[in-house]
């Protein structure tokens, strides 16, 4: 049986070395699948695909055959929005069902964080004051989440299965709804399902239509006093709204995991808050493996012409 053709790719990071996270990982399950420095590319004619986190302006120029570029991540906002990367040049990203557990583990941590107190009762300990606090019965909550694909999909059941009162703000009827849940779809998804909620999570992807949509609007149809955990993109977060919603009461705080500047600035007024939770984009991580692998199957689908099921439909943004 004859070798298959090689198929030739450039890691393209300003902010990674994507062949020390991936590289040994990708040699070892496809000796057919080649991936190189930008400096390593002697011939910027043969290069097919990019292998991609946050890439420079001018990252895409030297390969005129460029047919593909994967993101390492489940967000595709910095390759849709790229200036260098031709229209014809397909995007596709990483589904790993093990990052969108790690995105439910850290939505529901959050809520319980907040909702069961922990900080005051950390406070106590250190005082040594046994003080039992108050609960409250999880149905009597209400969390809104915004997003209902692979990691939406994920917080909802985990939030769910703890027996929260969920709505959740997505496109279209889920094809698989989550039992107990209830959805709202159409343009005023967002609105109706965040109106009176407790807990507000977004995990929706960023396109025209979700820019900047935590606002002060947004923020008034919450309970009174309530929590957003923000996990979508940084995009999404109209940061002084938050800032006037904090200040006047309208929410309690926020667990802000992603930035419209990352890595968030020392002198950022978010660092100052103690309402305010902040953990630098850890809510969840593609593993290596699962990207190795995921990286593989895509460049051979793009050189033997098969089904490239990771890609991402440019007109709807995901």
């Amino acid at each position: 049986m004859a070798q298959a053709q090689p198929i030739v790719g450039v890691y393209l990071s300003d902010s990674l070395d994507l062949d020390a996270l991936y590289g040994d990982a990708i040699r070892a399950i496809a000796e057919d699948v080649i991936l190189l420095h930008p400096a390593q590319v002697e011939r910027p004619e043969a290069v097919r695909f990019a292998i991609c986190w946050l890439p420079a302006a001018d990252a895409f120029e030297p390969y005129p055959h460029l047919a593909l570029a994967m993101s390492i991540g489940a967000g595709v906002d910095a390759l849709m929005n790229h200036p260098g990367l031709a229209p014809a040049v397909r995007i596709a990203r990483v589904r790993d069902p093990h990052q969108a557990d790690l995105m439910a583990g850290f939505a529901v941590h959050e809520i319980l964080h907040h909702e069961r107190e922990f900080e005051t009762l950390a406070r106590q300990a250190h005082t040594a004051n046994w003080h039992p606090l108050p609960m409250r019965a999880p149905a009597s909550r209400c969390v809104a989440v915004l997003g209902h694909g692979t990691m939406g999909r994920a917080v909802v059941q985990a939030v769910a299965a703890l027996g929260f009162t969920v709505r959740v703000a997505c496109s279209r009827p889920p094809a698989a709804p989550v039992a107990g849940v209830h959805y709202e779809t159409g343009p005023t998804a967002i609105d109706a399902a965040a109106s009176g909620a407790d807990y507000l999570i977004n995990v929706l992807p960023l396109t025209a239509d979700t820019h900047d949509v935590l606002d002060s609007a947004l923020f008034e149809r919450l309970a009174k006093g309530a929590w957003l955990i923000q996990i979508g993109r940084g995009e999404h977060l109209v940061e002084r709204d938050l800032l006037a919603a904090l200040a006047e009461g309208t929410l309690a705080g926020a667990s802000l995991d992603v930035f419209r500047e990352e890595p968030l600035p020392a002198a950022h007024p978010f660092w100052l808050d103690p309402r305010l939770r902040i953990t630098p984009h850890i809510a969840s991580d593609s593993l290596p493996q699962v990207v190795s692998e995921q990286v593989v199957e895509t460049a051979r689908a793009l050189r033997d012409g098969g089904d490239m099921a990771l890609v991402v439909d440019r007109d709807r943004g995901y």
